[in-house]
């Protein structure tokens, strides 16, 4: 019972800690200080170090000159090579699923998603329901990288997707209006159907480089955030972090 009580605890503080850094509460550079964090979490010492060490192995912290952590900053090059090394371990994942074969059972289950992917679009003249296709695109993305069966492959990618502008879903509204980003959308959503019928039909080479492509459009999307002054672009989670 206290041990399960300790890793509710540790949970709760990675959480706590992790929400503070990605939006903006935790400036890159800052130096954290375990009893200061602990009384602001109103979370023991022991869960808050716990938590230090967690986001420092996703990426979020490092160690600070002298011992201890402090909020990692980023550069758009690193943010860059985040997302190709994403677009990598998908196409990896791709097309060993391709190679492999899936069972229709599984096929069937992301096809199912995928369909809902599609009512986030709505009529031709409907705004896109952005919130709810930014969940379902992150779910897509982690049950594609499952098809292939691979621990190492889904862990190393949960490592990358981590920092947050790497993730599927970063700079969903990266784009300068929302037209644009409705054509983004729609592009990315080709892709997934175009994906999903590649590793179908076990074109293990044609999966991979479509997956590769596909994280191509994140790329895009954080260079049109970085250039355009789009209302609350600032509130996007992780953004903070990155040295423009």
């Amino acid at each position: 019972m206290a041990e399960s009580k300790t890793v509710n605890l540790t949970k709760n503080a990675v959480y706590a800690l992790r929400q503070k850094v990605l939006h903006g509460g935790l400036p890159g550079g800052t130096r954290l200080f375990e009893v200061a964090l602990s009384e602001e979490l109103q979370i023991s010492r022991t869960p808050v170090r716990e938590a230090m060490s967690r986001l420092a192995e996703e990426g979020l912290l490092e160690r600070a000159p002298g011992g201890g952590f402090q909020v990692r900053s980023f550069t758009r090059r690193d943010v860059t090579d985040a997302i190709e090394l994403r677009g990598v371990l998908e196409g990896t994942a791709a097309r060993l699923a391709a190679e492999q074969g899936i069972d229709r059972e599984s096929l069937k289950e992301i096809n199912t998603l995928l369909d809902r992917l599609d009512g986030c679009f709505g009529s031709a003249d409907a705004p896109a329901d952005f919130d709810s296709y930014s969940e379902l695109n992150a779910q897509f993305h982690t049950q594609l990288a499952g098809l292939c069966g691979s621990s190492v492959i889904q862990r190393e990618l949960e490592r990358v997707k981590s920092l947050p502008f790497a993730s599927p879903s970063a700079f969903v509204l990266g784009r300068p209006d929302k037209a644009a980003s409705h054509r983004s959308l729609l592009v990315a959503q080709a892709q997934h159907r175009a994906l999903v019928q590649a590793i179908a039909a076990r074109e293990g080479a044609r999966a991979e480089a479509i997956a590769r492509e596909h994280a191509r459009i994140a790329r895009g999307n954080l260079e049109d955030a970085f250039g355009a002054d789009i209302p609350g672009v600032e509130s996007m989670p992780g953004l903070s972090l990155i040295v423009r």
